[in-house]
């Protein structure tokens, strides 16, 4: 096991500190324990809650902006919004569950197929091997001295074999944890823009307010997406909210143009 603590090591390399990522290298929580756990657990599905989180903001935002262009009821948005909450997120979540399932049945065929070329062609397996070493410069009795190390634990020769041979990183991610990320953050975070309008239904006097706290309130989710993407790629959270916040603000501008311009349709 690495002896590492991501974090900190990350955290350490931001601020250029040698001595707190010596100590982050020399640590570790001790294997199965609950922060260990914990912390493999949120960044494997971290993905997942933003993808998922990203797509339910704007689509939710798109038919209330449409809508509003149009200058349609209150009523309609409601029922296109909740409608995209329902139908965009179970088309989202099956599609996930669907991709990184047989995603995860091809690695498992390549696997049982490496390892049958292992336990059967070791030979050929190893000049393999050796060949993709020599072409990134490492010198042939280097990197026959290598291969024969790697090749006396079987299942640590396969999984480097699916790495150099297949470019197949191991992967235990559940498709339907990751399914059932994907929606719940949908629903919640594509809840926002709505919110505003089922609000206005319970709070008299915010009737006249309403289009604009769905903005506000559309506006920050994904600024926070976009800060909370800095958790894998370890940019400055300030920029990739606004980053986040402009990519996300032309599709929700696009939309309101376009029911606006059609808006004598309805």
């Amino acid at each position: 096991m690495l002896t590492r603590r991501l974090d900190e090591a990350r955290e350490a390399y931001k601020k250029n500190d040698k001595d707190a990522s010596r100590a982050a290298h020399s640590a570790k929580p001790a294997p199965g324990s609950a922060e260990e756990t914990h912390r493999n657990e949120q960044g494997k599905y971290l993905k997942s809650v933003i993808y998922g989180g990203l797509d339910g903001t704007i689509t939710t935002f798109a038919a209330v902006a449409g809508v509003a262009g149009a200058n349609l009821s209150p009523g309609i948005v409601l029922i296109m919004g909740f409608a995209n909450l329902i139908a965009d997120g179970l088309s989202m979540s099956i599609g996930d569950y669907l991709s990184s399932k047989s995603e995860a049945e091809y690695q498992a065929a390549e696997r049982r197929r490496e390892a049958w070329e292992v336990q059967h062609f070791p030979d050929g397996e190893k000049e393999e091997l050796r060949e993709i070493y020599e072409a990134r410069g490492m010198a042939k009795a280097d990197a026959a001295a290598v291969v024969d190390i790697i090749a006396k634990d079987e299942q640590a020769w396969i999984d480097i074999m699916m790495i150099e041979e297949l470019g197949i990183l191991p992967d235990d991610e559940s498709p339907l944890k990751g399914a059932l990320a994907t929606f719940a953050s949908f629903g919640l975070f594509g809840f926002l823009p709505i919110l505003a309008y089922v609000l206005s239904l319970f709070i008299p006097g915010i009737e006249g307010a309403r289009f604009p706290l769905a903005c506000a309130l559309t506006g920050g989710t994904l600024f926070g997406l976009g800060a909370m993407k800095t958790r894998i790629t370890g940019r400055s959270w300030f920029s990739s909210g606004i980053e986040m916040l402009l990519v996300g603000g032309i599709a929700a501008v696009a939309a309101y143009v376009v029911g606006a311009a059609l808006g004598g349709l309805a």
